[in-house]
């Protein structure tokens, strides 16, 4: 990927959110700058937002728990959002969900807008709902997200545990868009994360132009289900332009 040219890059703060529409054929790299961080990120199709990321379909159907390369990420219309290319984490949390106010108020106490201005404490769930309301979407659009670079482990009962230090300084994963998609994300502090401390770790975004997705690519290869999600994308987009 490091041939290809970089077209944006940003960095979000700890606690910051960021939507965009990133188009078919681009690369999105996240990149855990300080180590620690959490992405909590959603996925709709630019074009019809009523079609958005599938937590169950992305996982029975690639016979996982969390993602890395070289999984891909469904829809819930049988296409794929992004295939993963690179991945230097090596576990993305998809069970967890985000915080809310009162999770956070009961965890780190309380700091409003008010008091601190921009450093007031921030919840995952808010952040989405303010950003996806700048696209015409709000809460009856939520679904389960991915955390990306946060690492959670069931134990023989199923209870999840929370694995601190997982993502080092400089980790990155690089996701492929197959859609033309809009990305909505924010990096509060995963819900199990047992600090008590408000620490939320900063990110840098970077998007890349890519080489076209060929029906050999070892992400559309790894599982069956990708392969036929792949070719139902790839129809659908032959189809509209």
């Amino acid at each position: 990927m490091k041939e290809n040219k970089l077209i944006f890059t940003t960095d979000i703060p700890g606690a910051g959110m960021w939507s965009r529409v990133i188009g078919r054929g681009k690369t999105l790299r996240l990149i855990d700058v300080e180590g620690g961080a959490n992405v909590s990120t959603l996925f709709y199709n630019a074009f019809e937002k009523q079609e958005r990321y599938n937590m169950p379909d992305t996982l029975k159907g690639q016979h996982i728990f969390y993602l890395q390369h070289p999984f891909c990420i469904h829809s819930d219309m049988g296409r794929l959002f992004a295939s993963i290319t690179e991945d230097t984490a090596g576990w993305h949390d998809t069970v967890c969900g985000v915080n809310n106010a009162d999770d956070v108020a009961s965890k780190y106490g309380s700091k409003t807008f008010q008091e601190v201005h921009n450093d007031f404490y921030k919840d995952g769930l808010n952040c989405f709902l303010i950003e996806l309301a700048k696209w015409g979407l709000g809460e009856r659009d939520l679904v389960p997200n991915i955390n990306f670079f946060s690492k959670v482990i069931p134990d023989a009962e199923g209870k999840l545990s929370y694995v601190e230090g997982a993502s080092e300084p400089g980790s990155h994963i690089d996701l492929k868009m197959e859609l033309d998609t809009l990305v909505v994300l924010n990096t509060c502090q995963h819900p199990l994360d047992p600090s008590t401390d408000w620490n939320p770790k900063p990110i840098r975004i970077e998007v890349y132009d890519s080489n076209p997705t060929t029906i050999d690519d070892p992400c559309i290869r790894s599982r069956s289900e990708n392969l036929r999600a792949f070719e139902n994308t790839y129809n659908y987009n032959a189809m509209r332009f």
